[in-house]
């Protein structure tokens, strides 16, 4: 480890000295290139120093103990040293972690795609309470939600709502929802007071650019369409809606919100880019790494993740066994908790993998 931690360092300062020479500064890109990598290795560096600094004090104390005839500064050295030791620990912890590869759509915005599943219009509804939960959970980050389409029910859910969530690091928060989601109580629909199980699916994708995927408008297929829906004031009457078949994979998206059908295809599009970025590296990822699918926020769609039980009040993950006995505050946006846990099951994997 210290000899990749001495690697980094090195890197580091040889960036400080590319940023600050006068001819990369002529060249903005390039500039912008060295600039963005010292400012991703900075994080590390400031803890490689701490380490190195608190390693040293260590040292310092431990002589200045071995010498010290002084029964009360003897005392205030041990405390001091008690402490040091303590903050060792806990960067010895916090570096192996900081070298972990780093997921490179980790900062980017995410797209979420939520559909009811099994269990009717209660499922309709369940896939409304999960869109107000990330709604909400964005809200308190300081991120901004965006429909990019919907299918609403009569009742209130939705059968599926596709929705950008914009915000730094909003994917590497949100990267572990992907799956199914189930919910366990007695819907409105239910005059028997029966206790039901229904269930929706969470995709989440890291927000794509043109530049991240190439796509040729030969491939695609663009028709349009009068918009249809529960209660929407643009229904039936002009031909606004789009869809889109990209045809080399077959995958389709439509978009029937927006009053512009240049506006449709503009939403429309950025989730088709989204779809085809996470279809190729799924297909990689898939290639080379056989352990894919037992990763904490390996994104498999038909995974059951979760169990929103009412009746008990609690909200379990399958994936690292935690329970939380406050159902009402997480449905209302109060996240935290369950990805912090979620987070750190996950590095804790990958650290094994390293080992």
């Amino acid at each position: 480890m210290l000899e990749k931690l001495e690697a980094i360092e090195t890197k580091y300062k040889e960036l400080e000295s590319l940023i600050a020479d006068p001819s990369v500064i002529a060249d903005i890109d390039r500039w912008q290139h060295y600039n963005k990598e010292h400012a991703a290795l900075l994080p590390i560096v400031a803890k490689i120093r701490e380490y190195r600094e608190v390693t040293q004090e260590i040292e310092d104390d431990k002589s200045l103990l071995s010498d010290q005839p002084d029964d009360e500064l003897r005392h205030l050295i041990e405390d001091e040293l008690a402490e040091l030791k303590e903050r060792n620990a806990a960067l010895e912890k916090e570096l192996p972690i900081l070298l972990l590869p780093k997921d490179p759509n980790d900062e980017k915005n995410v797209i979420m795609e939520i559909r009811g599943g099994v269990g009717g219009d209660e499922a309709a509804l369940f896939a409304g309470d999960l869109f107000r939960m990330y709604s909400r959970y964005a809200e308190r980050q300081g991120w901004r939600v965006e429909i990019l389409s919907a299918n609403a029910t009569e009742i209130g859910g939705f059968k599926e709502i596709t929705f950008l969530i914009n915000g730094h690091g909003a994917y590497s928060r949100l990267k572990y929802e992907s799956g199914a989601h189930r919910v366990q109580r007695v819907p409105v629909t239910e005059s028997g007071g029966r206790i039901h199980t229904s269930a929706a699916t969470v995709a989440v994708l890291p927000e794509a650019e043109e530049v991240d995927v190439a796509i040729d408008p030969k491939d695609l297929r663009i028709d349009t369409y009068c918009a249809s829906g529960a209660g929407g004031q643009y229904v039936n009457r002009t031909e606004t809606a789009i869809r889109i078949t990209h045809l080399p994979t077959g995958i389709v998206v439509q978009c029937q919100d927006e009053k512009s059908q240049l506006k449709n295809k503009e939403k429309a599009m950025k989730v088709l880019r989204a779809r085809l970025k996470d279809k190729a590296q799924r297909e990689q990822e898939d290639a080379t790494n056989s352990d894919r699918r037992s990763q904490v926020g390996s994104g498999d769609r038909s995974e059951r993740i979760r169990t929103y039980n009412f009746p008990q009040g609690r909200v379990t993950d399958h994936r690292i066994g935690l329970t939380v006995h406050r159902i009402d505050a997480v449905l209302g946006g109060d996240l935290d908790e369950i990805l912090a846990a979620l987070i750190t099951a996950d590095q804790a994997q990958r650290l094994k993998q390293v080992d």
